[in-house]
């Protein structure tokens, strides 16, 4: 996710038939395109079907050998394009696509869709799923059912090292802190300052930017201390960033998803709830394997990863 740790919401209408084309995409130089029967690397892992779950799949899918999901590109790290024009697909929601569809022995493709138009789309019979960082809630579970695969919400970014040893969100307290603008971040860190206000630190000094490359900019050069996003976007941006010399993440250990965590999962239709089922237990074994662990890690974002694979999991 970007600068809002909650997507914003597709609204429950069904919109008109438009266009859509299916890519085919790769996902990185230690991976291979998928296939609708055999074995797919992803994250240096190769995956094989299990026979078992491919036999739960509703038979539209096993007749198709194709799962029609959409996705909103680019939203880093979870869907980008391997290079700016061209169509290849890679993110850390493309790669568990990739992983689950070679889990359940049929094609996951992926299909770009402005996000607020997924839901609708699913609910047309357009796309099967959906896998763009969306965050379950109780609105969208009247419309779609959700299997969640992350919890995040917002994280500490910092220069490499981490020079001022910052920990936690109360570490910020009296210290120059960027973040852009009318963002949740910005009212997480106005929030918090009757907590710094109650401890004695001081209030944190927030310096708003435009956009979260300005406030990047702003800690590369001195001028603040952190600058808070969210927390797979400054997960990504540590490891990418000069090939992740200039940024550390700060992982604090009582919010391993980041402050104000909110679950996010795959949106599957309500039409076919042998998918879900199956889309879950294959989560699960992918969980369970290591496999998940190391597509987390791939995009710099380990500790959002869930360690059960459940349904519907919001509950506000």
């Amino acid at each position: 996710m970007n600068a809002r740790p909650v997507r914003r919401l597709a609204t429950a209408t069904v919109v008109t038939a438009t266009a859509l084309t299916v890519l085919t995409a790769c996902s990185g130089d230690d991976d291979t395109a998928p296939a609708a029967s055999g074995s797919v690397t992803v994250a240096g892992v190769r995956i094989e079907k299990d026979p078992a779950l491919h036999d739960a799949l509703p038979a539209e899918i096993k007749d198709a050998g194709t799962v029609k999901v959409a996705t909103d590109v680019p939203y880093p790290p979870f869907e980008m394009y391997v290079k700016e024009g061209e169509s290849e697909l890679t993110g850390l929601d493309y790669d568990l696509g990739q992983a689950l569809g070679a889990k359940l022995g049929v094609r996951f493709a992926f299909t770009p869709q402005k996000f607020d138009g997924i839901v609708p789309a699913i609910q047309a019979g357009k796309f099967h799923a959906a896998m763009s960082a969306i965050t379950d809630n109780k609105e969208r579970q009247q419309v779609v059912d959700f299997v969640d695969y992350s919890q995040s919400g917002s994280g500490i970014l910092v220069a490499d090292g981490n020079p001022e040893k910052l920990a936690t969100l109360d570490d910020l307290c009296g210290k120059k802190v960027a973040v852009q603008a009318a963002t949740n971040q910005l009212d997480l860190l106005k929030s918090h300052q009757a907590q710094c206000e109650k401890a004695g630190g001081g209030k944190i000094d927030i310096q708003t930017f435009p956009k979260d490359s300005d406030a990047q900019l702003a800690l590369r050069s001195g001028k603040v201390v952190a600058q808070l996003l969210t927390k797979p976007a400054a997960g990504w941006t540590a490891k990418t960033a000069d090939g992740g010399k200039t940024f550390d993440l700060v992982e604090d250990p009582a919010a391993p998803g980041g402050y104000n965590a909110s679950p996010n999962g795959i949106a599957v239709t309500k039409e076919l709830p042998e998918l879900t089922d199956a889309i879950q237990k294959a989560l699960q074994a992918l969980i369970d394997d290591g496999t998940a662990t190391k597509i987390f890690q791939k995009y710099g974002v380990a500790s959002i990863a869930v360690k059960e694979a459940t349904r519907n999991a919001a509950v506000d």
